[in-house]
């Protein structure tokens, strides 16, 4: 539930919004008001379904489908967005290569960072810059990427090292777009811990007692819990900040 509905009337753009940290986001800024578009790659019913959930808050949403994997359609994204409504005010860069789950759990580390680097990275760069310097013109916007809280301290493994790199320069390229984008356009970053998606539900025992025991707080987050930090972001209590990189993981411990 949001805490308010401060958001009323502006046009959200959630990309991947059709499951986990997306579909909250979605709904918790339609709960606030916004009009919603839903983006998914190629999942139309779990889209369908968030889009049906947010015209019951009573506010407008849509269903774009685009693999942000490529340029072109990055571009064809881009432009949908703009034109549903006439002008975009919120931006979220939820949309994520999933390289832990499924056929993509298998494939090679050359593969993995391939597929992170042109959705998590290539696609938030150019989303970004594509409607944000509209936003830019049009005098007014927040953008809200998202990174991972361990960026700072490294994590070994293949997983680690290539979340590590793209999230990282995720990262990087939120706090120097603020100040491209400034001061008609406040640009941050939520960096997500532990976070109880559809990798975190299936997770073995081993996994599940690290993520509690590397949170001060002594539990997984949640996506309504990176939901709200998004809301707050491009709300108005957060009117004053830009190029900021806000951790959501329960206070990091290390275990």
């Amino acid at each position: 539930m949001s805490y308010a509905a401060d958001l009323n009337g502006k046009t959200a753009v959630v990309t991947g919004s059709s499951s986990g940290i997306g579909r909250a986001t979605a709904l918790r800024l339609a709960e606030a008001g916004a009009h919603v578009l839903v983006h998914a790659r190629a999942n139309r019913e779990g889209a369908v379904e968030v889009d049906n959930a947010i015209h019951e808050r009573g506010v407008q949403s849509t269903v774009v489908l685009a693999d942000l994997a490529r340029v072109e359609e990055q571009d064809r994204f881009a432009t949908d967005a703009w034109n549903w409504r006439g002008g975009v005010d919120i931006l979220v860069n939820n949309a994520g290569a999933d390289t832990l789950t499924g056929e993509a759990a298998q494939w090679t580390y050359e593969q993995k960072l391939e597929a992170l680097w042109q959705v998590d990275v290539v696609a938030s760069i150019r989303l970004t810059r594509l409607i944000g310097w509209q936003m830019k013109q049009r005098g007014r916007g927040a953008i809200v990427n998202i990174g991972w809280d361990q960026v700072e301290y490294g994590m070994a493994g293949d997983s680690g090292e290539l979340f590590a790199a793209t999230k990282g320069a995720v990262m990087a390229f939120t706090r120097s777009a603020a100040q491209s984008l400034a001061p008609q356009v406040r640009v941050n970053c939520v960096a997500p811990g532990w976070i109880k998606t559809s990798w975190g539900e299936r997770a073995s025992q081993p996994w599940q007692e690290r993520a509690v025991a590397e949170s001060l707080l002594a539990r997984w987050g949640t996506p309504d819990d990176v939901a709200a930090a998004v809301e707050f972001l491009v709300g108005p209590a957060a009117d004053f900040i830009t190029g900021q990189i806000l951790p959501v993981n329960g206070g990091w411990k290390r275990a």
